[in-house]
């Protein structure tokens, strides 16, 4: 990232274009605000939504509201619920998400996460 500077701005998220990506089941609807070397977005998962692959990408990710399951291809998983967060740097685990009833995240990922493993 040579020039990561981005300058004051307020996002107004009901102004931002809303794309709609199908999982396995269910919709995933996405916000992006792309910048050089970031992108912030604004994720709303549907009632029974299910990825429809793995994803390697790292993340930070913030659960507004709703309830998403991280399931990790070692059979791990984890719950997040209103308030809580989980961070992975790209290519550490492959992971992707499961609702039930709906979630709403905002996520943050770019450059900075890459792994240095």
């Amino acid at each position: 990232m040579e020039n990561s500077n981005i300058p004051f701005q307020t996002i107004d998220w009901k102004n931002v274009p809303r794309t709609e990506h199908k999982g396995e089941t269910g919709i995933a609807y996405w916000q992006t605000m792309q910048f050089d070397g970031l992108r912030v977005r604004y994720v709303e998962y549907s009632k029974n939504y299910k990825a429809d692959h793995w994803c390697e990408k790292g993340h930070i990710v913030y659960c507004l509201e709703g309830e998403v399951v991280n399931e990790l291809q070692d059979g791990s998983r984890s719950t997040l619920r209103k308030g809580m967060s989980y961070i992975v740097s790209d290519d550490l685990s492959s992971h992707r998400s499961v609702t039930e009833n709906g979630v709403h995240l905002l996520i943050i990922d770019g450059d900075f996460l890459r792994s240095n493993a």
